[in-house]
């Protein structure tokens, strides 16, 4: 039976010290096509080289791809929230008639649900229009 356990098993261990010798000598080799001029690599006999435009465009690309992905990301979670008038943004009962218990001096207060209204006048009505104080605590 196989436990699940953090700790990685022998052969697991292998391959990631496996991957991490591999990646280590790939990324030698990325540098000494990058820095290494061409003239001397034709003179060992390694003659099949991509172009040294190459060795800058691929990451740069890579990064840009990874900078347009976290602003698509960013941008399609701001799409798909609701709106503040949304019928989406209403709790149930349930929600509404959470206990009012205090907790213990120092203790973990119980997990409650703030509603929309209390979040949207605790940030962003100035505290000089705001007719009654929002009470902000866990209790």
């Amino acid at each position: 039976m196989v436990e699940n356990s953090p700790s990685p098993v022998p052969e697991r261990a292998i391959y990631g010290f496996v991957l991490y010798l591999g990646s280590q000598f790939g990324f030698f080799l990325y540098c000494l096509w990058a820095f290494v001029p061409e003239e001397w690599l034709h003179s060992v006999g390694l003659t099949y080289w991509p172009q040294k435009y190459w060795a800058l465009a691929v990451p740069i690309y890579l990064l840009v791809a990874l900078l347009i992905s976290l602003v698509l990301l960013f941008g399609v979670n701001l799409s798909i929230t609701a709106p503040l008038d949304s019928v989406d943004n209403i709790t149930d009962v349930y929600a509404r008639g959470q206990s009012k218990e205090t907790c213990q001096k120092g203790g973990i207060p119980r997990i409650k649900d703030f509603s929309i209204s209390d979040v949207n006048k605790m940030f962003y009505l100035s505290p000089k229009l705001q007719k009654e104080p929002v009470e902000v605590g866990f209790g």
